[in-house]
């Protein structure tokens, strides 16, 4: 115990009073400690303003102490905004406190303060005044507190905000959004000017409902199918789509699509709904004339005389035109696959030949082109031209097939009887020309005949006579040798027409002659259904020869190769026509069939012999003697397993016949 002597020499013990001071400055040492560890500046000033006071915290931001503000001529406070506050801000800071100082109000306001490495933070800051018990101001106490992050993160908020707003004002679009129960909370820029310009007086409303702008936006013919979609929407809560013609400034009407989607909060209640409507008339117009063009082709591709298909890539049909379905007696959208319409539609004479190409064609990409039969509904066969080619991507793949069926049958059938009347036309030319030789045959050695007969008849009755008259006789004699000299010229001259004699001859190409007789028999060999296959190798020299004589060989020898194949149904029917070198000195043609054969090859070329019913069997041995003529070579061979060969040489240099 401490004991302190008085005035009156008593002893006063301070001991408690020594034990509330130490109290007292452990307690300040707390409060001081706290204040320097609180996470904000505290500062505090005298009624006039004068800082006198700033926590560690804020020292150490900014690098200055209340010492460290004094300045010759200038308040500390006024001092403390020049080195700390944010220029921009100074002046702002200075008025508020300074009102808050004479009028006593509480400071608050949002400034940058000058950190001690130059930069400045945003800063939040408050202040109240301490007053004693007259309610006199004794001291102002304050707080700073660094809200710089937030105040940057309000700010990219707010610029997202305001960027959202400008796009959402920018896009081509009208956007809002609707409470649960329709009352608008947005309207984007569009929108707004839209309704200013078109229904100006709901704008004036507060709270305008999405469904009132609908019904006085939306065509009269398509609101109530609108509002039964919003209330089937707003009743299930799911999206929802709608297609209407709404009102625009002008009073015209364009077609519009709305689509709605509800925002549900975490319990799944809907909170808000939100809308686009989109422009879509350019789009609407665009699909009623395509439409329309649809609708027209369709009707063309219906009305076309002929046959219009499309299959897939893997040969499954995908369409047929009307004309093509009712032939056939299906829809025009069935799905037949090719095996199948191979099995049913085609003649069975062609289905494998028709087969083979058109796979063929599916698989390589060439284009189809053939003639073949196709079944009726009513089962009757009709000839067809049938020609598809493929539709490509850009990368060259295939993606369709177009083809077109022409119902040739009458075509054909005309043709037919046409070749039918020219083979029987030919026929009567030749019997009226053979008449025509062996009337002039006739004529020509009957007389001499005649003359024969009549001195003949005069030399017997000179010899006959009494006495025979021998010098008569004789003359008479001489006359009918004459005469039987004059019948043997007659007959020479005839068979100088079949008697190998030289003609003028010029330099040919044959393969060009093969091509021109292929070609002048090209409609035969089609309506009898036969290829023909040249192997021709080229380069092959002239040859010196009767353009003329040697074509009616080829042509002889071709139609003789295609009639031997008329009964034959099973295999294909091929005539091949070869030319190739024949040594050093020649050239060899070979006409090779599909047919039966020669049933008697020894007997060919014997004259008027023939296996056919309308022959006259002069053909091979005139060709025979046509070759002959030029000093080749003609022969003829059966080939296995079926068919015959007919070949003849022509050599490169020929000397006149003898």
């Amino acid at each position: 115990m401490m004991a302190v002597p008085s005035q009156q020499g008593l002893a006063i013990d301070i001991d408690v009073y020594e034990q509330t001071v130490a109290a007292l400055r452990d307690r300040e040492r707390e409060l001081s400690h706290l204040v320097d560890m609180v996470p904000s500046h505290v500062w505090r000033l005298r009624p006039d303003g004068e800082p006198t006071f700033f926590n560690k915290r804020m020292v150490d931001f900014i690098g200055l102490d209340v010492a460290d503000i004094d300045k010759p001529g200038m308040t500390r406070l006024a001092a403390m905004i020049e080195a700390a506050v944010y220029p921009d801000d100074a002046a702002a800071f200075a008025d508020a406190l300074g009102c808050c100082l004479q009028t006593g109000e509480p400071f608050a306001m949002r400034y940058r303060l000058r950190r001690a490495d130059g930069a400045y933070r945003w800063m939040s800051s408050r202040a109240e005044a301490m007053r004693d018990q007259d309610g006199c101001i004794v001291q102002w106490y304050g707080l700073c507190h660094d809200i710089d992050d937030q105040v940057q993160v309000e700010e990219a908020l707010r610029q997202s905000k305001q960027q959202l707003e400008e796009t959402m004002d920018a896009v081509p679009i009208r956007i809002w959004s609707a409470t649960s129960t329709g009352g608008p909370v947005y309207l984007n820029k569009r929108y707004r000017d839209h309704l200013r310009s078109v229904v100006p007086h709901l704008m004036d409303v507060e709270e305008p409902r999405i469904d009132t702008l609908l019904q006085e936006l939306v065509h009269p013919e398509d609101a109530p199918e609108v509002m039964r979609a919003l209330q089937n929407t707003a009743e299930t809560g799911g999206a929802g789509v709608m297609r209407f013609r709404w009102r625009e400034k002008d009073g015209v009407y364009r077609w519009a699509e709305c689509r709605v989607e509800p925002r549900r909060d975490q319990s799944g209640a809907i909170v808000q709904w939100y809308g686009v409507s989109l422009d879509i008339d350019d789009e609407m117009r665009a699909q009623e004339t395509l439409r329309n063009r649809e609708q027209e082709l369709s009707v063309l591709v219906d009305m076309v005389p002929s046959h219009l298909w499309r299959v897939t890539p893997e040969g499954e049909t995908a369409f047929f035109n009307k004309h093509m379905a009712d032939f056939l007696g299906v829809e025009t959208t069935d799905k037949i696959r090719v095996e199948v319409a191979m099995a049913t539609m085609f003649h069975p004479d062609d289905t494998a030949e028709v087969n083979d190409v058109f796979g063929r064609c599916l698989a390589t990409g060439e284009i189809f082109s053939m003639k073949y039969r196709m079944r009726r509904v009513d089962g009757v066969y009709r000839w067809m031209s049938g020609r598809a080619e493929p539709l490509r991507d850009d990368s060259g793949h295939i993606v369709q097939w177009f083809g077109l069926c022409h119902d040739i049958d009458d075509q054909v059938r005309a043709e037919e009887a046409l070749r039918r009347a020219s083979d029987k036309l030919a026929r009567a030319t030749q019997a009226a020309s053979l008449a025509e030789l062996s009337a002039s045959i006739a004529h020509e050695v009957n007389q001499p005949l005649a003359a024969i007969v009549a001195n003949s008849h005069a030399c017997h009755r000179w010899l006959s006579a009494e006495p025979p008259n021998i010098e008569r006789a004789k003359i008479t004699a001489e006359r009918i040798t004459r005469d039987a000299n004059a019948a043997a010229d007659v007959v020479s001259r005839i068979r100088a027409l079949f008697r190998r004699a030289p003609h003028a001859r010029s330099s040919e190409d044959v393969n060009r002659l093969i091509g021109e007789v292929c070609r002048l028999l090209a409609d035969d060999i089609a309506v009898r259904g036969i290829r023909i296959k040249t192997d021709l190798e080229p380069d092959l020299p002239p040859v010196a020869l009767d353009r003329v004589q040697v074509q009616q060989v080829f042509v002889n020898l071709i139609r003789n190769g295609i009639e031997a194949m008329d009964a034959v149904t099973d295999g294909a029917r091929a005539l091949q026509i070869r030319s190739l070198r024949e040594g050093a000195d020649a050239i060899r043609v070979e006409v090779r069939d599909a047919g039966t054969g020669f049933k008697d090859p020894e007997r060919v070329f014997e004259p008027f012999f023939t296996t056919k019913q309308d022959g006259m069997g002069m053909g091979l041995p005139i060709c025979r003697s046509i070759i002959e003529s030029h000093g080749g070579r003609l022969w003829t061979a059966n080939s296995e397993p079926r068919g015959a060969i007919v070949a003849f040489t022509l050599p490169l240099t020929v000397g006149e016949a003898p």
